[in-house]
């Protein structure tokens, strides 16, 4: 499948076939594909949580609002983010690298984050955003459908699946195998109005 093929046929769905099951070399092969989406400094910081048990899908769904694909997905991931990934063993992320660029890279990585709380979870965001994207088109690729989520109790599911205090969940994907399809794209803005050239007009400032 083509890539643009891919970004076209992605779309948010709910319902979900409760009955497939994803293969364990379906979800080597996701996971294997997520985890070449890029991070900053190569500190690769997400922490992808498959819930596995149907016990704990229902606890949950129940802190999702009962939103049925969180049971009903073949898989459902929390993307969660080690926010001190950045100084734990900092220099397996560059390992194969060569001396000089080890060398120059470990002193960046230390002086962009530390004392940065605020860069730290941005960072998070950005990374879990990037790579629950290449999980979705990855499973569009391999005829399965997908949904990303935020509507749900995030410190309830954080006590759920015993959170680190030092992570922190940016939202979860639910993939599997649709029963119903998407409701037709709803107001798709032109293009005109989202892509601009070199910088806002000035009487833009303040408008949305």
């Amino acid at each position: 499948m083509k890539v643009s093929t891919a970004i076209h046929n992605r779309r948010s769905i709910k319902a979900f076939d409760a009955s497939h099951v994803i293969s364990d070399a379906e979800v080597t092969q996701l996971f294997s594909l997520a985890k070449l989406a890029p991070t900053a400094f190569n500190i690769q910081n997400w922490r992808f949580v498959l819930l596995r048990d149907p016990a704990l899908r229902q606890q949950v769904r129940a802190a999702a609002f009962d939103q049925a694909q969180v049971t009903d997905a073949s898989l459902l991931v929390v993307l969660t983010a080690d926010l001190k990934a950045w100084e734990k063993t900092p220099q397996r992320y560059w390992r194969d690298a060569v001396q000089p660029v080890q060398d120059a890279m470990l002193p960046m990585l230390d002086g962009y984050y530390r004392g940065r709380e605020q860069v730290q979870r941005d960072e998070a965001m950005r990374s879990c955003g990037i790579a629950a994207q290449t999980l979705m088109l990855a499973a569009q690729e391999m005829g399965y459908d997908s949904c990303p989520m935020d509507g749900f109790d995030f410190d309830a599911v954080g006590k759920l699946i015993n959170l680190p205090a030092d992570h922190v969940i940016a939202m979860f994907v639910a993939i599997g195998k649709a029963t119903q399809p998407a409701y037709p794209r709803s107001g798709p803005l032109a293009l005109e109005e989202i892509v601009l050239t070199d910088r806002f007009c000035q009487s833009s400032r303040g408008n949305t």
